[in-house]
């Protein structure tokens, strides 16, 4: 298992604070539900201090800052209203999803309701772009606009994805592209907007921007095979999940659009319309290995590290900083959860 970078802990000092101070200003009715899914909260009001999640996107936001030579804490706005819109994706996600379990604590819609849910992630969603533009300036309204755009390559990918599930073929180059927005678009806004903020150069800019989002592609790629493959007590998901809810993640869609025996045996698991047995799980998984599917994966995932990595040296970036994005880099590709 690969360290945790110091970075993400700093980051979250930094950020955090901003992003509980911008959702304790909601009312009453909207605080509690929003309280609890950040993990500061129990269902029944007592303080809590639940794990809130890997930090990534602060972690970001705030080396965004400082590799273009301004102070960690010019990141830290931007961090916290990236950090505010990803929340609002998780909450409707989970009710999208289904989703029963989130970080190992009942999630949001299933707690309360799905229409505090859904209310809940309107409202992160409003505070993102309220707390970048109550004190404006030309560089706030500069990083709401990125935000805003990020937002809607985000939701265009979770739309992609949805569809996914009527699609009888879904190729690899497909989930590529949807992750390109479903998760790398805001890691792209992530890993840009501290520089933004700080009045960085455009192709400062351009470089980190293209970093997170090849990032966010590999980080994905991660998931998706720690989604078949990943360790339980680890995950906090049992092994195979993705295969149980019938996901076409990256692994799958190799597999499925392989033209193999693999891919007609998956496919029939795939189309039953039933609930697949533990055996069947575990066939799916050694059907997908043989294909090739995690190794395409794994390759699609050093592709896009290599890509990021590259990015981050088309431009001129300040040393220390630089380094902490390598390291997050490698924390992506070698993470267990």
């Amino acid at each position: 298992m690969t360290s945790v970078p110091s970075i993400l802990e700093r980051a979250r000092q930094l950020v955090e604070p901003e992003v509980e101070t911008a959702v304790n200003s909601l009312c009453p009715e909207l605080l509690h539900p929003v309280r609890y899914h950040f993990g500061w909260e129990e269902i029944d009001g007592s303080p809590s201090s639940a794990k809130s999640g890997k930090g990534l996107r602060p972690a970001l936001a705030i080396l965004s800052a400082e590799s273009v030579g301004a102070p960690a804490q010019t990141g830290a706005l931007g961090g916290a209203a990236v950090e505010l819109i990803h929340n609002f994706s998780l909450i409707h996600d989970d009710i999208i999803d289904g989703d029963t379990e989130r970080r190992h604590r009942t999630t949001v819609w299933k707690a309360f309701s799905v229409d505090d849910a859904v209310i809940s992630g309107d409202a992160l969603h409003t505070l993102a772009f309220q707390i970048l533009l109550e004190q404006s300036s030309p560089e706030k309204v500069a990083a709401a606009s990125r935000l805003a755009k990020a937002t809607t390559l985000m939701l265009a990918g979770q739309a992609a994805d949805m569809a996914f599930n009527d699609q009888r073929v879904v190729t690899f180059e497909d989930c590529v592209s949807m992750e390109a927005g479903k998760t790398g678009a805001l890691l792209g806004c992530a890993a840009s907007i501290g520089a933004v903020l700080s009045g960085a150069e455009h192709n400062q800019i351009t470089a980190l921007d293209e970093y997170g989002q090849k990032l966010g592609i590999a980080f994905q790629a991660v998931d998706d095979i720690l989604g078949i493959w990943g360790n339980p007590e680890i995950t906090g998901k049992p092994a195979g999940n993705d295969l149980r809810e019938r996901k076409k993640s990256m692994p799958v869609a190799f597999t499925l659009s392989s033209k193999s025996s693999e891919s007609e045996e998956l496919e029939a698991m795939y189309k039953a319309s039933r609930d697949l047995s533990e055996p069947e799980i575990k066939k799916a998984m050694q059907l997908i290995e043989e294909a090739g599917g995690r190794e395409r994966t794994q390759e699609e995932a050093q592709t896009q590290l290599n890509g990021a990595l590259e990015a981050l040296h088309s431009a001129e970036l300040h040393q220390r900083p630089l380094e902490e994005l390598k390291e997050i880099a490698v924390f992506v590709k070698e993470r267990d959860h």
